[in-house]
């Protein structure tokens, strides 16, 4: 089945946001030929320059052949799209024939501003996450995840998150062998699951001289990970240690610790079929209780809750034709 997705993109959209989708999609066409053919287009055809400057060469809303998927860039241009007329127009009249509709980044602004996404629910960037809600209080915003489907309609969160939805889009209507065979050709992750935070507790804390030891505790959460270990990584004395690191990275060494095993855990809970103790013990809780008591302090709820959530956010395979 030849599935056609378009690309909407204005003046000063983000590149990525376009680029990245397309090459997914371009990729997984060249691995499953005759799949998908792909339209760029914007109000007015010819070259629609981004916000780096560089152009991209698109066709005419008027001109736009029949959809299956249309998918709308974001970035810093993001305003104007979501009160021109003649945009949301053509937003609103693919939505109501399309079989998917999507944002990227802040192109969620232009499927709110065209009224499709009252009551469901929906991301962004997180830095927008804030004006999104007091703009648009109707959608169900979800500004920790890398992307949501809610029915036929998809958002994703900065960026290259526009790559993790389109490859979900493409296991949803290829299967999973296309769309890993896809992300490896990318060099990305296969893949990170819609639930996934879109904060990093590693970068959040890197920035100095213990970033080589927050990566190396990334990698050995099944070690202990005790100040006394830490600090003989660091080729410090315990006391020294534990002062210097907190005052630079703004946490304790155990707080530190405990925020890597939560969110290496979360993602374990998003994207393998494990139980709940074993990924209690591949990532250094020891045991359920213990990371069970650490997803409360860090999320509000326990691993199970979360994974009830991840699952709720993942593509419906079953209900694509």
């Amino acid at each position: 089945m030849l599935r056609t997705i378009g690309f909407l993109i204005f003046k000063d959209f983000q590149l990525l946001d376009a680029a990245g989708p397309i090459a997914a999609f371009e990729i997984a066409g060249r691995l499953a030929p005759g799949a998908y053919r792909l339209a760029l287009l914007a109000r007015d055809a010819g070259p629609v320059a981004s916000s780096s400057g560089l152009a991209m060469t698109a066709s005419a809303f008027a001109d736009a052949p029949a959809l299956d998927t249309l998918i709308v860039s974001g970035g810093e241009g993001t305003r104007t799209p979501a009160i021109c007329e003649t945009t949301l127009a053509f937003v609103r009249d693919v939505a109501a024939k399309a079989r998917r509709t999507a944002s990227v980044c802040s192109g969620t602004y232009v499927l709110a501003a065209a009224g499709l996404l009252d009551g469901r629910r929906a991301t962004t960037h997180w830095q927008r996450s804030q004006d999104f809600q007091r703009r648009y209080p109707a959608v169900r915003l979800e500004p920790d995840r890398i992307f949501v489907q809610d029915g036929s309609l998809w958002s994703s969160a900065g960026i290259t998150a526009g790559i993790d939805m389109a490859l979900a889009m493409i296991g949803a209507d290829l299967g999973e062998d296309i769309a890993r065979k896809t992300a490896q050709q990318l060099v990305v992750y296969h893949r990170r699951p819609g639930g996934q935070s879109q904060f990093s507790a590693l970068l959040e804390m890197q920035g100095g001289r213990f970033d080589g030891l927050l990566a190396w505790a990334r990698e050995n959460l099944a070690q202990p990970l005790t100040v006394d270990q830490l600090a003989g990584q660091a080729s410090m004395s315990p006391r020294n240690f534990a002062r210097l690191f907190t005052s630079e990275t703004g946490a304790t060494p155990a707080k530190a610790v405990e925020r890597l095993r939560v969110e290496a855990a979360r993602a374990l809970l998003d994207s393998q079929p494990l139980q709940i103790e074993d990924v209690a013990l591949e990532t250094g809780f020891g045991d359920s209780e213990r990371m069970r008591r650490a997803f409360v302090r860090a999320f509000g709820q326990p691993p199970q809750a979360m994974r009830r959530l991840a699952r709720a956010t993942q593509p419906n395979v079953a209900a694509t034709p």
